[in-house]
């Protein structure tokens, strides 16, 4: 059995990514409109991030991918902000402290890129989501930022880098 690892992705794990995604999203009862579910990249993530200040990870064990996050310019926002999105795991993959080292990953790009704040947005009863983005500095807000498309997510945070 090998280790988990965070790389980047890869044109051919675009299959696998959109499986991840749907299926964490399926599982936790998300609503499929004004959500991540109904993204139009789903299923296009590595041409999506393909581009410059955006990068998309996932997180590979034994040749399987069972968690993803990426970071990118904050949609329709005239500033310096990043968002992080899309970030999803498996339920084989939660609680292995996985979820910190995407974290970091991202953060640590965007601040490469020379972000000065990361955005996100969840949904309210992500507790457990919460709770980490939390402990890796991220704080309430009390408005959305810039334009995602999801209007789903009432849950706002943001981090100064």
């Amino acid at each position: 059995m090998k280790p988990a690892i965070i790389r980047e992705i890869r044109l051919k794990d675009n299959q696998q990514v959109a499986k991840v995604i749907r299926q964490v999203l399926e599982d936790l009862g998300v609503p499929k409109v004004g959500t991540a579910y109904a993204d139009k990249i789903l299923d296009t993530m590595f041409e999506a991030y393909d581009k410059p200040k955006a990068t998309y990870f996932v997180v590979e064990e034994n040749n399987s991918i069972i968690g993803c996050a990426g970071i990118a310019q904050l949609d329709d926002y005239d500033g310096n902000v990043c968002e992080l999105q899309k970030m999803y795991f498996l339920e084989e993959a939660r609680g292995r402290g996985l979820g910190a080292k995407m974290i970091k990953t991202c953060l640590d790009s965007a601040a490469a890129y020379g972000f000065e704040k990361c955005y996100l947005e969840t949904m309210p009863y992500m507790k457990a989501a919460q709770k980490l983005y939390l402990k890796n500095g991220f704080e309430y807000i009390d408005a959305p930022m810039g334009d995602t498309g999801h209007y789903s997510c009432p849950v706002w945070m943001l981090k100064e880098l």
